[in-house]
């Protein structure tokens, strides 16, 4: 097939690199605010494994063709147009479907890959000059660190579509990536689109819940670790994203939740529940900084603390509202130093935050991170964290105190060591 794939998401690149490595050919048009200049030298995007690579794969043998701007009047008919805009690049969106409909004559389907307000898909069909051009919405669920997986070798597809022949092409243009089973979930294009958002929500109401759980199991001296387990094997409940810890990040997850609250306002239907889980997720973003404030009855002026983990999760450079940019406010503010290691997000970071004076980047060794420090807080689970050399850090931390913020930690094998382990909803003494 002939295909167009238009925008400067992940999803974008994905799409174009997976698409073009099994045979289609295929034009990557990158929206004008992030060009392919700026797509190439992006941190987030040369450590997506396998992407970047394939990239160059499709690129060098033709089977991908990059464009700078796009140039419409000449492109050749097509067969399937790819949509994946960020969700303020609607009225982008719009203008690239009119652009293509007003050269092509033959069919079309139009694929809206981005997560656009309830309706937008039929909004762009609407765009369309011929009853064989169609618009289906098919909803991003990748996951940054693990998009090519997730796009090659998906469980499912949620495919919004009323007309047959549209999802005949679809399903031809993703054989490639369906061959073990069938795993298109079809049903209509605002349903398909509506469950993209409720999903999320649903999955940030269980972590914000299971914080909740961890924050009260930690004023009743429960260990959450047992409440967890009860609750996962309720056949009802099951384990899945039951792991407390000090919230969640990232630029497609929080934009979901925002996107989903505005559908809802839009309605007149205003969520106390959404509501009450940004709220709740934005105050564990600083849990780590209670319990040291806690731990030194709140004398911290001139600590030193050790931090590993910046990126809002393992295997992404991206710190989009993560966690560790609220705590390193919080702590700023009482006059804490900050050494912070992270294998993958510190160009990220140093973007964001630039020089500071009460911080210092580690790139190579984490355990350079703690020298001088008064304590260890874990914040992203990077597998280099997994198993550290706990010796090391007792003789290192001047506190001997490890705040898990992710729970990854066995809190009886480290107070066992001599440190002081403080958990979410979970503690150990040595």
């Amino acid at each position: 097939m002939r295909i167009i794939v238009h925008g400067s998401e992940l999803a974008a690149a994905t799409a174009a690199a997976a698409l073009a490595s099994v045979g289609h050919r295929v034009d990557w048009y990158p929206h004008p605010d992030a060009s392919w200049a700026q797509l190439a030298s992006a941190d987030w995007l040369s450590g997506e494994p396998f992407v970047a690579d394939e990239l160059t794969k499709s690129s060098e043998s033709g089977a991908l063709r990059i464009h700078d701007a796009p140039d419409l009047d000449t492109q050749a008919e097509t067969d399937i147009v790819w949509l994946a805009l960020a969700p303020d690049q609607r009225d982008a969106a719009e203008q690239f479907v009119d652009a293509v409909a007003g050269v092509q004559s033959s069919p079309l389907v139009v694929v809206n890959n981005s997560t656009f307000p309830v309706g937008q898909t039929e909004a762009l069909e609407a765009l369309l000059r011929h009853a064989s051009q169609v618009a289906v919405v098919l909803p991003d669920m990748l996951e940054e660190g693990r998009a090519w997986q997730v796009f090659t070798r998906p469980t499912r597809w949620l495919l919004g579509c009323e007309d047959d022949w549209a999802a005949d092409q679809v399903r031809e243009l993703l054989r490639a990536f369906n061959r073990r089973a069938e795993v298109f979930q079809r049903m209509p294009r605002r349903a398909a689109e509506l469950t993209k958002l409720a999903i999320n929500g649903m999955l940030a109401t269980r972590i914000s819940y299971m914080n909740e759980v961890a924050g009260l199991a930690d004023s009743l001296g429960v260990d959450v670790e047992h409440v967890r387990q009860g609750m996962g094997a309720d056949t009802r409940i099951g384990y899945e994203y039951l792991y407390p810890g000090i919230g969640f990040g990232g630029p497609n997850f929080s934009r979901d939740l925002m996107r989903l609250a505005d559908v809802q306002h839009q309605t007149g239907r205003e969520s106390q529940l959404l509501e009450q889980v940004l709220d709740i997720n934005e105050g564990k973003k600083e849990t780590l900084f209670r319990k040291l404030w806690n731990h030194f009855h709140g004398k911290l002026e001139g600590r030193t603390v050790a931090i590993w983990g910046a990126a809002f999760k393992p295997g992404t450079t991206r710190i989009d509202h993560a966690p560790v940019l609220t705590l390193l406010r919080a702590l700023w503010a009482q006059g804490v130093h900050v050494r912070l290691h992270d294998p993958a997000a510190l160009p990220a970071l140093r973007k964001e935050l630039g020089d500071h004076p009460l911080l210092s980047l580690h790139e190579d060794d984490p355990y350079a991170a703690c020298e001088g420090a008064d304590a260890l807080m874990l914040v992203t689970e990077w597998k280099c964290y997994w198993n550290p050399d706990w010796r090391r850090l007792a003789e290192t931390l001047g506190e001997r105190l490890i705040l898990d913020g992710r729970n990854i930690y066995d809190p009886v094998y480290v107070a066992a060591r001599g440190l002081v382990y403080r958990g979410i909803g979970r503690r150990a003494d040595p």
